[in-house]
């Protein structure tokens, strides 16, 4: 989804809701974008980076949200990602704004000692723009909780703020949070938890699923969706996957791709009497097609469009990747009477273990994994609750009750 589509969304819903037009005429434009260009010694020749970092709206509080390294990564792209962050943090009512940001290279061609390097020096001209009371990066694309230790420690160094608040996505060793790597996926699991029973007469054990995607997130809700009785029958990612009707065995699945087997070699099903010749080869682009009840885009943007929104058979999607379903799929499918959780729900389980984590970290606490996942049930729930409530008195869809919700929140604060 690009900006203009979002910002289109976001006036919509402003009419549907009767918000206070001058909330939307502020939510239209950044509140600050920032572009830096900086020098980098790699292999002992200078190399010039770019890096963006686009702030938008704290009426709620702190600016939040990932940093990417991508070769593609641009002012554009950034600025929708942070205007959707600002968006979904107001849609689970935690007290952030919207913030993105990204560095345009392919972390792929540099060596560990050279992301670090390149790491800290993107912190060093961003540090005075950023802070645990201004601006909270986390992870996102092709960063994880190694290159977020980075920036907390070349922080520190700048500033000699020792809280370790100013990013979230730290190893634990470093004053992450317990329940971090799970918390995107399992945030989905409890807001379909909320949902199925509305729209399926039969038990979850009757519920088929199949996930695109099986990084961090899509592997995780296949594990917790399995764990809670969902009949989980296909998964693939960018280089295929596999389909059991009978369903597979998530747990051997899991093993035995971090011991680096291809997934779409790798079929374990489930029961004693189940048999490895129903096993199929299915696409990254056909497994969106399945014949299922519920459908779970968990990879990338743009993944059901116009093109093959027709041949979308499940009943429920649950949008766990950010703009999965570009705005013309969403009306042919919703149009075919399709139930879809948009991204600003389904995946804010993620931020929502974020803002844990900065709360720990300011108030020196650590909480048990226990108590984080009753907290982050308990939001979820809430959020859920009051998306579903406001899509039945405004006779709407679940995307634009999710920005009226969003707004609403925002709009108390004016």
């Amino acid at each position: 989804m690009h900006l203009k589509s979002s910002l289109y969304l976001l006036v919509r819903a402003g009419k549907v809701g009767k918000i206070n037009p001058k909330l939307i005429e502020r939510l239209l434009l950044p509140d600050r974008k920032i572009k830096v260009n900086f020098p980098i010694i790699i292999n002992s020749k200078e190399e010039i980076f770019t890096g963006y970092r686009v702030q938008w709206n704290n009426l709620l509080g702190p600016y939040k949200g990932g940093i990417r390294y991508h070769a593609q990564a641009n002012e554009d792209e950034v600025s929708n990602l942070a205007f959707l962050m600002a968006i979904k943090n107001a849609v689970v009512n935690i007290p952030f704004g919207g913030g993105k940001g990204g560095i345009q290279f392919n972390p792929q061609h540099y060596s560990t000692k050279g992301i670090e390097k390149i790491t800290r020096g993107f912190i060093q001209v961003l540090a005075q723009n950023i802070g645990p009371q201004i601006d909270i990066p986390a992870p996102d694309v092709n960063t994880n909780s190694q290159i977020i230790d980075w920036m907390a420690d070349e922080y520190e160094k700048i500033t000699s703020d020792k809280t370790k608040a100013v990013v979230t996505g730290k190893s634990i060793e470093n004053e992450g949070s317990l329940g971090r790597i799970s918390a995107t996926g399992r945030g989905g699991r409890e807001v379909l938890l909320q949902t199925y029973k509305k729209y399926f007469d039969k038990p979850a054990s009757q519920i088929t699923v199949a996930i695109q995607g099986f990084g961090n997130v899509g592997s995780q809700l296949a594990r917790l969706l399995d764990q809670s009785g969902f009949k989980v029958i296909a998964l693939a990612e960018v280089q295929g996957g596999i389909w059991h009707s009978d369903g597979l065995d998530i747990d051997r699945t899991l093993q035995a791709t971090i011991q680096k087997e291809i997934l779409k070699k790798t079929c374990y099903c489930k029961g004693k009497q189940c048999h490895l010749t129903k096993c199929h080869f299915v696409g990254p682009k056909n497994i969106l097609s399945q014949d299922v009840d519920i459908l779970a885009p968990a990879a990338l943007e743009n993944q059901i469009t116009k093109e093959n929104a027709h041949q979308i058979k499940a009943k429920l999607i649950l949008e766990m990747a950010n703009g999965a379903i570009t705005p013309e799929a969403e009306k042919i499918l919703l149009k075919k009477g399709k139930i879809i959780i948009p991204d600003v729900l389904a995946n804010s389980g993620g931020v929502v273990v974020s803002y844990f984590e900065w709360l720990q970290n300011l108030n020196n606490e650590h909480w048990e994994k226990a108590l984080v996942y009753q907290k982050l049930n308990k939001i979820m729930r809430r959020a859920y609750k009051n998306v579903d409530e406001t899509a039945k008195k405004y006779k709407t869809d679940l995307r634009t009750a999710s920005y009226i919700v969003a707004l609403k929140n925002l709009e108390k604060k004016l």
